[in-house]
């Protein structure tokens, strides 16, 4: 029997292919969880922490070995908060790696590693159980680390207000808290993780606010190391009404120069910009992330259901199946990205 194939079904099944295959070639499973978190430290190793139920996982990629380590576990933490953009998060200090994690009950926990042993620090949040929500941002530099998070305290329950502390000491203490921003109109939005970058001395705070009904991304800036915050700088010129939460915070990097680089959602579009300049529309998407490499955005998000990966000059390549993608370069020349999928943690290392 012989089988006639039209030329634009023999395309359509071509691309298909083609497609499957830019899909796969880098993409492998790391372990079974969700959430994942990662940061490099300062000779290249790449740090890794996600939820699996009530265990805070960890691992570490070095770019000589070319592989993931063995996942282990740093501590079982009961009603541990890791799906929904809520996980673990994870930073590099001078003082070691640290790694906080928050409970449905809304108390923040931390952990350091310590000649191989992972131990546990102090509790992040100096008020009991503030943190109900579950969205909360680490990052670190020099000395410090800063973790941020949506609270409830002294609010009446009524809205989210963006609260803060500082560690001097790899996660073993937290400073007292301090209030980063509260809105004018009682909440900032209440169901979008915030984003903190730190570079020396200086430290930057993305969220999502809600001032008269609009839900637009604003950044806050500490020159003091995260001790107190300036006023808060909207991002871009465009605004969203929106009467619902759309469960997206974006992302927030710092490049080399001092820079500071944002991406968010805005309706099915996403967007980057830098503080007090107008945004650029970069794609359609949600769950965005960002990353700089020599002073070059590199870009990564979730569409259709498809994570892609946006190089310098624009390229897009389709990298996996899945959402949640966080990006942090390994070099000069490759960038590590890793996402979940299926409550598996997937991992690609990309070339620039």
């Amino acid at each position: 029997m012989k089988i006639v194939i039209s030329l634009s079904c023999f395309l359509c099944i071509l691309f298909a292919c083609n497609e499957k295959k830019a899909v796969s070639k880098t993409d492998f499973v790391i372990a079974d969880g969700q959430i994942p978190n990662i940061t490099k430290d300062r000779i290249g190793n790449i740090h890794l922490v996600y939820g699996t139920g009530d265990s805070i996982m960890y691992t570490s990629f070095s770019d000589n070995g070319g592989t993931f380590a063995k996942p282990s576990l740093i501590a079982v933490l009961p009603n541990l908060f890791s799906f929904a953009t809520r996980g673990p998060q994870i930073a590099v200090t001078s003082k070691g790696i640290v790694v906080t994690a928050c409970t449905s009950k809304g108390n923040i926990y931390s952990y350091y590693l310590e000649n191989k042993v992972w131990k546990p620090g102090a509790r992040v949040n100096d008020a009991d159980t503030v943190a109900k929500e579950g969205l909360m941002a680490l990052s670190g530099d020099g000395e410090n680390a800063i973790a941020v998070w949506l609270d409830i305290r002294n609010n009446n329950g009524k809205g989210q207000r963006i609260f803060g502390a500082r560690s001097d000491d790899g996660g073993r203490s937290w400073q007292k808290n301090i209030l980063v921003y509260a809105s004018p109109d009682k909440t900032v939005c209440e169901c979008c993780k915030p984003s903190v970058a730190m570079q020396g001395n200086n430290v930057y705070v993305m969220f999502r606010n809600w001032l008269g009904g609009a839900r637009d991304l604003y950044v806050v800036q500490s020159s003091g190391s995260g001790a107190s915050f300036g006023q808060a700088q909207k991002l871009g010129t465009g605004s969203w009404k929106l009467d619902g939460c759309p469960m997206d915070g974006g992302g927030l990097a710092i490049s080399k120069n001092g820079e500071v680089q944002a991406i968010w959602k805005r309706e099915a579009s996403i967007y980057t910009a830098t503080p007090g300049m107008p945004e650029k529309e970069i794609g359609e998407g949600k769950s965005c992330t960002i990353e700089t490499v020599n002073n070059k955005n590199v870009y990564a998000w979730t569409e259709n259901g498809k994570v892609v990966f946006i190089k310098p000059g624009g390229l897009k390549e389709v990298i996996g199946y899945g959402s949640l993608p966080v990006l942090k370069a390994i070099n000069d020349k490759q960038v590590m990205c890793v996402w979940e999928n299926s409550k598996q943690i997937h991992a690609s290392v990309l070339e620039l």
